[in-house]
Order: C-alpha cells, then sequence, then structure tokens
C-alpha cells in the first residue's frame, strides 16, 4: 500500500456561538470524528447531505483553518504541530477548486493576471516565464492562449471552472480539494469538466479530495468514498466496494436516493425520518439512531467505532 500522502485520525472542529445578544455561548461540533487516508494519485469522494462537514473539513484540508481536535498529517507533517513558516511553506501544495466559478475568479483582473498571481507569490520566475507558464496552463485546461487577456465575464460557466483549475494546477499541487466544483455547472458540461479533473490526475498525479452530493458524479470520479453524516465518518472504502454493497444504513438511504434509467439497477427508496439533528445539540450514541429504520437499544446510548468490515470501515452497531 502506499504510503499516505494525507492522513487524518478522530480530526475534529468545534466553533464557538452566542445564541442571541445576552445568550449563553455554545459549541459547534461542525467535525466530531474524522478518520480516512488518501494515497497520492488517488481520488477520495466525501459525500453526505448538507450540514454534514463537508465544507468545513475542506477548510482543514487546505490550511486555512487549524482543527480543535485530533490528527491531521499531510506528506508526513503534523498540521497541527507545525511552526507558522512551516505551514506556510506547505500551502502550495494544497489548492482548493471552489464550487462557483462566477465567485471564485476575481472580475477586475484578467485571467493571465489571475494565473500569474500564484507564480508570483510562491516562485522567483521571470515575468516571461510566468506567461509562458500560463499559456501552457490554458491549453492544458482546453483554452486557447490569447484567452490569458480576457476577462472572467466573457467566458461561460464551463471554461471559468477551466480557468479555475488551471489556477489550481499552476504550482503543480500535491493536493487539489475540490468543493462540488460542477454543481453550479449545465449538466451537459459537467461531464467535460470531470474528464478534465481525471485527465490532468493522470498527467501530474496529483491526489483530489473531491466532495460531492451527487452520487453519479462520485462514481465516476473516485477510487475511494468517505460518508459522513453529522461531523463523522460513517462509510468509507474503494468506491466499488461501498456502491456495490452499502452497509451503513445511512449509505444505503443515499444510494436507494440515486435516480437510474436501468430498471434493474433501481432499488426501494429508503425513506428518512426527520430532519439532519443540530450540531449544537447532537444525540447520544450513534448520531444517526433518530432516524435509523434499523436502530438498536445500544445505538443510543454507545457511540460505534470504525471497524473493518468486507474490505471496507464502517460505524455502526448493527454492521
Amino acid at each position: 500500500m502506499d504510503t499516505p500522502l494525507l492522513q487524518a485520525e478522530q480530526l475534529a472542529r468545534h466553533y464557538t456561538v452566542r445564541q442571541g445578544w445576552f445568550g449563553r455561548r455554545q459549541t459547534v461540533q461542525a467535525l466530531a470524528s474524522v478518520s480516512f487516508q488518501l494515497a497520492p494519485s488517488r481520488t477520495l469522494a466525501v459525500v453526505g447531505e448538507s450540514g454534514c462537514g463537508k465544507s468545513t473539513l475542506a477548510r482543514q484540508l487546505t490550511l486555512i483553518e487549524t482543527p480543535s481536535g485530533g490528527t491531521l498529517r499531510f506528506e508526513g507533517n503534523d498540521l497541527s504541530t507545525l511552526a507558522p513558516a512551516r505551514r506556510h511553506a506547505l500551502r502550495p501544495r494544497v489548492q482548493m477548486v471552489f464550487q462557483n466559478p462566477y465567485a471564485s475568479l476575481n472580475p477586475r483582473h484578467s485571467i493571465g493576471r489571475t494565473l500569474a498571481e500564484p507564480l508570483l507569490l510562491h516562485t522567483q520566475l521571470t515575468q516571461a516565464e510566468r506567461q509562458e507558464r500560463v499559456a501552457a496552463a490554458l491549453t492544458q485546461v482546453g483554452l486557447r492562449p490569447e484567452h490569458a487577456a480576457r476577462y472572467p465575464h466573457m467566458f461561460s460557466g464551463g471554461q471559468r471552472q477551466r480557468v479555475a483549475i488551471a489556477r489550481a494546477m499552476m504550482l503543480k499541487p500535491a493536493l487539489v480539494v475540490a468543493d462540488e466544483p460542477v454543481s453550479a455547472l449545465d449538466v451537459s458540461i459537467q461531464a467535460q469538466i470531470l474528464n478534465l479533473f481525471m485527465d490532468l490526475q493522470e498527467q501530474t498525479g496529483t491526489a483530489y479530495v473531491f466532495i460531492s452530493h451527487n452520487l453519479s458524479v462520485v462514481e465516476h470520479v473516485a477510487d475511494d468514498v468517505m460518508v459522513m453524516y453529522l461531523g463523522r465518518t460513517v462509510e468509507l472504502g474503494p468506491k466499488k466496494t461501498v456502491f456495490a454493497q452499502p452497509l451503513h444504513p445511512y449509505t444505503q438511504a443515499l444510494m436507494s436516493a440515486t435516480p437510474s434509467l436501468s430498471p434493474r439497477e433501481r432499488s426501494a427508496r429508503i425513506h428518512l425520518q426527520g430532519e439532519l439533528p443540530s450540531p449544537l445539540n447532537p444525540p447520544s450514541g450513534c448520531p444517526f439512531h433518530p432516524r435509523c429504520p434499523q436502530a438498536q437499544p445500544r445505538c443510543a446510548a454507545e457511540q460505534p467505532a470504525l471497524r473493518e468490515v468486507a474490505g471496507r470501515q464502517v460505524a455502526c452497531h448493527v454492521v
């Protein structure tokens, strides 16, 4: 097995909030316990409904925030104990592609200036060398070098996302975190962008953490899948294993909601009762037990730990 590029063990991120002007302070457990490993040149897809902590996880992985607990290692470095100078030196190794290509590009900057900015900040290249790298990057993502003089409003949504991907790849990162990178695009364009991600990975060996709520997208791009619920990892394993036989009741519910054109592949829809609990006041025991159709008395009293079951890791007492 490859040495992990990225490794999280019981990663947690908590925020202190105040309800109302005179309200008491409370703790939001945005991430409660997330554990996974990511090898070089592989793609880990992170799935779960809104509010499960996917975007909070992205902020930890991109060094925007410092975790509240647990361990996060990148290229063998424990990010929670790194000196600020060393942490700054690692930032070019991790890049991010955002969900909305309309908001992630500065409308006042030309595309060439946007792509050259990472090189200006983190390298000693001359202006001519930067322009050469910008032209090569545009070609790599399916645009033309002369597009460097244009501004974001002159491009379509798919073209803007290509620019955002080129910006993320300018410093040849080891890891790219993509937070819902195709959800704001037309369906006809999504496949092109996904194929671009896969082609760039084959060319550069970059690892991806691909955050998505669309399981059809996940099935297309992922090597491994991590299912999150209320800030916790509930199932983690190879894509083929998880899709062929989901074991955690929450994963089964997600899979049953995926539409399919083939009648043979359609499964009975599992309807979950209630809504996602508040991270301000998470349930005792297993956080999924108030909505779980297979819940037992033990589930309400004891938090299940991740354990190896049938080729993947599952946090469930029933499995």
